[in-house]
């Protein structure tokens, strides 16, 4: 591990504490915690922005297929 220094307003560093005791962690091991779940939402975006992109590239050519199931059949 490597250690950083990082600076935060009073505010933050308040509520950050606030949450580690409540979780039972430290300090670092919060910002870690936070860190990761921040990078893990970011990947998640950027393959959703990819996605979105190729189907804007070719849209789907099987939309008239769910036309015919759209409503219930009848009993």
């Amino acid at each position: 591990m490597e250690t950083i220094q990082v600076v935060l307003d009073a505010s933050l560093l308040k509520a950050a504490d606030k949450v580690a005791r409540r979780t039972k962690l430290n300090r670092s091991a919060l910002i870690r915690d936070a860190l990761r779940a921040h990078l893990a939402a970011l990947a998640i975006r950027d393959r959703e922005e990819l996605d979105r992109a190729g189907y804007e590239k070719t849209p789907d050519k099987f939309d008239r297929a769910w036309q015919r199931v759209e409503a219930w059949p009848q009993d």
